[in-house]
């Protein structure tokens, strides 16, 4: 396999493709312990067997050089401009050949790429998500409007140049500079979404979901948190942050009882049609604030959870959530965290109200980039 990248300075993605793999583990290992060691001594991370290709969720921009000819690849927010990359060593080999496939249909049919500078044209960028354990492969076309010149004709010479694509779908980003999805959608070909399977799991993807970008790691970090959780199909078990639900979904299989809580009211409608497509009915989903869904909770004095997973941000939790876990005083709490810094403020502050760290457990999510992913199990002290 070619580990060789070229425009690795210029793009920034890969922070750490200067080091060899054993080099980053090592790397990370010492970010983690230096954070976290002060708690309790830290697992040996757990790395990929394979860490190239894994991104599962790839953009891909469009702009048109003075010759006429259409580059294709990475987003310098910087300087709103690009830097082109056709295989890149993080993204799903499929995504990467779908973004060229796109490329070449819309050279084809003179479908005219769009400049930010002037306003013109229409296709932006591509959002290829790719289903690991199914095989299904979702193409979203982000374009500065709603009316798709030739439509039917580039859907058709899309299929026949790559036909393992499920869905096709259009999205509306009217935003002059933004590389974002617009709100507006309209399904070009297939359902619009995709499924994949995670530890056991049905989850429906579509453009918008939210889904963990490196599945192989993922598996692991999600059975290691399960693991830590010690579930044994008696417990009550609150899923914070949830997301579109996958932890607690996961963790439904083994307990009695679980209740998700999500601000965000589209990542909790396809927690709830996740819960349906799995068949599982112990799960309930909320769309609140979790820091205020907990204070809440301490009020009506109900049954704290047996177990609390916690999944925040890269932010961390805010103080009204920390005051309300202690409140509420989960037996135990399972702590994922994306940025080790955080995670040990919000730790040190739970060990100074009644909790111990167990076990400290880091996963190598976003090999070659200086990302991190820490899960925690802390346990209630008993008095």
């Amino acid at each position: 396999m070619n580990t060789e990248c070229n425009v690795y300075k210029k793009c920034s993605g890969c922070q750490l493709l200067n080091m060899t793999y054993e080099e980053q583990l090592k790397w990370k290992q010492i970010k983690v312990e230096r954070l976290m060691g002060c708690f309790k001594k830290v697992n040996r991370i757990i790395g990929m067997e394979n860490p190239y290709h894994y991104r599962n969720k790839v953009q891909t921009l469009f702009r048109e050089a003075k010759s006429g000819k259409i580059v294709s690849g990475v987003y310098q927010s910087a300087t709103n401009g690009i830097v082109a990359v056709e295989s890149c060593l993080l993204n799903n080999k499929r995504a990467d050949r779908i973004a060229i496939a796109v490329k070449t249909v819309a050279k084809r049919l003179d479908i005219k790429i769009y400049n930010p500078k002037t306003g013109e044209g229409f296709l932006k960028n591509t959002l290829v998500r790719t289903a690991h354990n199914t095989g299904e492969n979702m193409l979203v076309l982000v374009t500065a409007n709603e009316k798709f010149p030739k439509k039917e004709q580039f859907v058709s010479e899309l299929l026949k140049l790559y036909p393992k694509i499920t869905t096709i779908v259009q999205n509306i980003n009217t935003s002059p500079n933004k590389m974002m999805l617009g709100s507006k959608e309209v399904v070009l070909y297939g359902k619009g979404k995709i499924q994949d399977i995670l530890c056991g799991c049905k989850f429906n993807i579509s453009p918008r979901s939210f889904y963990q970008v490196n599945p192989v790691q993922t598996e692991k970090l999600y059975n290691k948190a399960i693991e830590m959780a010690q579930l044994t199909g008696k417990e009550f078990v609150l899923d914070a942050y949830c997301g579109t639900g996958t932890i607690g979904l996961i963790a439904s299989k083994y307990a009695k009882q679980v209740v998700g809580v999500e601000l965000n009211a589209q990542a909790i409608k396809d927690a709830k049609e996740n819960a349906e497509l799995n068949k599982r009915n112990n799960v309930s989903f909320f769309t609140k604030d979790a820091g205020q869904f907990l204070d809440e909770l301490t009020q009506d004095e109900v049954a704290p959870p047996d177990v609390l997973f916690v999944d925040p941000p890269r932010a961390g939790c805010n103080r009204l959530f920390l005051n309300s876990v202690v409140k509420i005083s989960p037996s135990r709490i399972v702590y994922i965290s994306c940025n080790p810094t955080t995670q040990q403020r919000d730790v040190m502050f739970l060990t100074e109200r009644g909790y111990h760290v167990e076990e400290i457990q880091p996963v190598d999510m976003f090999p070659h980039t200086n990302h991190v992913e820490t899960v925690c199990l802390l346990s209630k002290v008993s008095k």
